[in-house]
């Protein structure tokens, strides 16, 4: 054959590959080749062809297939796997798909298809979750504004046998895979819409939502997603039934409200997305005076939609002064991002305690404000620590049913290394609140740092089975869980994901390149790091963290050292 017989053109390459095939085989064969042959004839080949695709090989279990397009490719991809993960869920059929896909160089020699293309899609293959894709930056830059679908930045991956880094994207999120229902009733409330027309309402309405998710989730009888993961679909048209699957969850709650002329009107809905039926709506008009006891309201005819009547718990805390109340739902979110925005906080929440100084969820989240200054913001230790620690005292005392409140105090109090009166709270606030995702990030933070890594890293998994698209330190924290484990490899692609990367996490980052012995690399990212934190010391670290452990304490000094982090 000569040169001139070869065909090169770019391609987009899906490769297709039933899970744990070899075992269904041995378990029943005439089964499993019976849906094999429906997984083919039944959605394989539709969506191929509906995208103007082409299968050029089929070896046992896997399919190869050929786009000219990457976005048709990720479509029918997308298309396939939607299809096989609800027959999945609905118990009819046990085949699911790993799909990889990628856009490359490929050589067409007239009856094979060859080529780094394909070997790439290959490797891309078994990066992707059971019923998951995994794409290539190529694939991933060709589909942005075009594909709807949310893609997860996984970082660069060193795949076998191949020479080079590639950078990978999954869907859905690789920490998720395909979550199962829980046994009991499982909720996700999404953003509730402001209809008022003045953006300068937006705060109140995400409030509203918030509230309605932290009053849900005290309830010992349901799962519930928590803030962060609902977020991303705010703004945005969504099928339900796409959103209760992506969440792992049953019931979807959705509305609208709007405030207007000291009144506020709520439409809710409570949809069924497994069996597709709306279980009931009702609008709801109420004085801005009421409005919390609307939020109850709501509360109590989803919990006896969905499990019957119960025991209602004790009423949290409420604030009296709308302003602070505002002031306290604008601060939520900005603490975590960066110094930067917790400084705007910390000005949002003076403001709130001044104007109601009994405000419980304030005085709490003013305490978790100062507890970050001081151990990860680079804010001087006098008085940000004595705040942090009176702060959350006061908090509790003020509202002991609040389990946000207490699991601040948990935390603070183990910075403190008060491990036994940190460990009493941990466990009122899931007393309190079963659901409370930050509580179980927060206990795996202080459980690796203990030297109980696998308790760490169960307990961070709940945290993300309850927060699936989380805020960026829960993936601090399961990345410095699996470096603590010595999974380097996981690590660096949890580390390396766009949710955490440029955040204060990157300093583990750079520790789990140099144990990989990426020394240069390990390097580069410790330097991004301290443009960013250049407060941070060896010294400081070990002063202020809830180190228990010696092994544990030496093998992140060891990291942090290799990748040239200072010492003091």
């Amino acid at each position: 054959m000569t040169d001139q017989s070869f065909q090169r053109r770019l391609a987009a390459i899906v490769v297709a590959d039933v899970v744990g095939y070899s075992r269904l085989m041995e378990a029943d064969e005439v089964a499993t080749l019976a849906n094999l042959r429906e997984l083919r004839s039944g959605t394989i080949e539709p969506a191929v062809m509906r995208h103007n695709g082409r299968i050029f090989k089929v070896v046992g279990d896997g399919f190869l297939i050929e786009f000219g397009s990457a976005v048709e490719a990720v479509a029918a991809a997308l298309e396939m796997q939607r299809a096989t993960t609800a027959v999945e869920a609905s118990g009819d059929r046990h085949l699911l798909l790993r799909v990889g896909v990628n856009l490359g160089d490929v050589i067409d020699d007239g009856s094979d298809v060859l080529g780094d293309g394909v070997n790439v899609a290959a490797r891309l293959e078994t990066q992707a979750a059971p019923g998951g894709i995994c794409i290539s930056a190529s694939v991933h830059g060709e589909i942005v504004g075009k594909i709807s679908d949310r893609f997860f930045d996984a970082g660069e991956r060193y795949l076998k046998n191949l020479t080079r880094p590639v950078h990978v994207w999954h869907w859905p999120d690789a920490l998720q895979s395909i979550l199962p229902l829980p046994e009991i009733p499982s909720i996700a409330v999404l953003p509730f819409t402001n209809m008022s027309g003045d953006e300068a309402d937006a705060p109140f309405v995400d409030g509203l939502t918030e509230d309605l998710i932290t009053d849900l989730s005290r309830t010992a009888g349901l799962f519930v997603i928590a803030r962060n993961s609902v977020y991303g679909y705010k703004g945005k048209p969504v099928n339900v039934r796409l959103v209760a699957q992506e969440l792992g969850v049953r019931y979807v709650l959705e509305g609208s409200a709007r405030r207007a002329m000291g009144r506020v009107r709520i439409n809710a809905q409570l949809v069924d997305a497994l069996g597709g039926q709306h279980l009931w709506a009702e609008r709801f008009d109420r004085t801005m005076e009421d409005v919390f006891e609307l939020q109850d309201e709501v509360n109590a005819k989803i919990v006896e939609a969905l499990v019957g009547r119960l025991t209602i718990p004790t009423p949290r805390n409420r604030p009296k002064n709308f302003e602070a109340y505002d002031l306290c739902v604008r601060a939520r979110l900005l603490t975590e991002e960066s110094p930067q925005t917790e400084r705007e906080a910390y000005m949002l929440l003076q403001r709130a305690v001044k104007l109601e100084p009994t405000y419980a969820e304030a005085l709490g989240l003013l305490a978790y404000n100062r507890w970050l200054a001081w151990t990860h913001f680079g804010e001087p230790e006098d008085p940000n620590r004595r705040m942090a620690v009176t702060s959350a005292q006061k908090a509790v005392d003020l509202d002991p049913n609040d389990a946000g409140c207490r699991y601040v105090l948990g935390t603070i109090l183990a910075y403190e290394r008060r491990w036994e009166e940190s460990e009493a709270a941990f466990a009122k606030a899931l007393e309190l609140d079963p659901n409370h995702a930050d509580t179980w990030a927060a206990m795996s933070d202080v459980s690796v740092l203990d030297g109980r890594v696998a308790d760490g890293l169960a307990q961070i998994e709940k945290a993300l089975r309850l927060n699936p698209y989380p805020a960026c330190w829960y993936l601090c924290h399961l990345g410095q869980a699996q470096y603590a484990a010595r999974d380097y490899e996981a690590a660096s692609a949890t580390l390396r994901r766009e949710d955490t990367y440029r955040t204060n996490s990157r300093k583990f980052l750079a520790a789990t390149l140099a144990q990989l012995g990426h020394r240069e690399e390990a390097r580069r990212e410790a330097e991004l790091f301290l443009i960013a934190h250049p407060h941070f010391t060896i010294g400081h670290w070990l002063s202020s963290q809830p180190l228990r452990d010696a092994s544990v304490r030496d093998h992140f000094v060891d990291g942090f050292r290799k990748a040239g982090l200072p010492e003091m």
